[in-house]
């Protein structure tokens, strides 16, 4: 990708904290802190790869760019316009170009509607176009996606899983986006059926000039999807930098230990970093820094100090260990 691209999407200082209370209509006794201060900017036409365990965060913050959540803090800037300042008709018209496909194809689609009205819902709320030429965009985004129009008076529990994914974009294209976030969008299908998604918004990508953010717990699935990819642990970004640069030489021992288990192929295996014990909470993460209980070159400073991130020819990373090597 070319640097000389302006970003659409740029994050900064993202914050989402959910207040936990005692009883129903209880005070605040705590905060879950799910996304803790993430910034990160996508170009146009570009693929930025989050991932990171169950848990870390990163379906919050696709949804809170969204603003499907509310954010505690931080600015979301799409396209030019900090989407907290736009006023409601201003920002329903962005959202119009901005969509999302979710993790479950089963849970995703209502039942009790036709492939037709589950499509067609988006550009009736944002009341594009009489009823033929919704019917004809309709058509349009359910053959980019190769189903017949065939489907359109089917009901969703009437397809496989892959085709009910295949429906969800559909809906997502019918509204002309130029932003998606795909959220973990192939890890409820089949493998076999998983290539078929990957290769699908690959294409529609490359078609329709769109800009993703593709959430994923599997780096092997990011890797070939990404042009960039940002590791996330217990609410903030930890590393980084452009896919290839990442894969082939990572730098934070969370991205190393994430890394060993994808399978290498036509290469030397990779080394294996086995992680001891479990992400700690966002109710209450470490001190310092948040990987150390289970980080295996962990330092005095990384239980008490957090470290500053590091921008090494665009390579990001927050880690001590990392700091020190540069500074020798």
């Amino acid at each position: 990708m070319t640097a000389e691209r302006p970003p659409i999407l740029d994050v900064r200082d993202l914050r989402v904290h959910f207040p936990v209370r005692e009883g129903f209509l209880g005070r605040p006794n705590g905060w879950v802190k799910a996304v803790d201060g993430i910034s990160f900017a996508i170009r146009r036409g570009e693929t930025l790869g989050l991932v990171g365990e169950s848990g870390c965060g990163k379906t919050t913050a696709g949804r809170a760019i969204l603003r499907l959540i509310k954010p505690t803090g931080g600015t979301v800037t799409f396209d030019g316009a900090d989407l907290a300042a736009l006023g409601r008709g201003k920002l329903r018209e962005t959202r119009r170009k901005m969509q999302i496909v979710f993790q479950d194809p089963y849970g995703s689609l209502n039942p009790r509607m036709r492939v037709r009205d589950i499509v067609e819902e988006g550009l009736i709320v944002h009341r594009l176009g009489a009823a033929a030429v919704r019917r004809a965009t309709v058509l349009e985004a359910l053959a980019s996606v190769g189903l017949a129009a065939t489907a359109l008076d089917r009901y969703p529990h009437e397809f496989s899983g892959g085709q009910r994914q295949r429906i969800a974009i559909a809906r997502a294209l019918a509204l002309s986006p130029t932003f998606l976030v795909c959220d973990e969008p192939v890890s409820a299908l089949d493998v076999s059926i998983q290539a078929q998604i990957l290769n699908l918004l690959t294409e529609m990508r490359e078609k329709h000039g769109l800009t993703y953010l593709f959430i994923a717990h599997d780096l092997a699935v990011v890797e070939h999807v990404s042009d960039r990819v940002a590791v996330m642990y217990l609410g903030r970004i930890v590393e980084e930098a452009p896919a290839g640069e990442l894969y082939r030489r990572p730098l934070h021992p969370y991205t190393r230990a994430l890394l060993s288990t994808v399978p290498a192929i036509g290469g030397p295996p990779r080394e294996r970093n086995h992680l001891s014990g479990e992400a700690g909470s966002p109710l209450d993460p470490p001190s310092g820094c948040r990987f150390h209980p289970r980080c295996p070159i962990v330092r005095d400073i990384c239980r008490t100090v957090e470290p500053r991130e590091l921008n090494l020819d665009g390579h990001r990373v927050s880690c001590h260990a990392v700091e020190e090597e540069s500074a020798r």
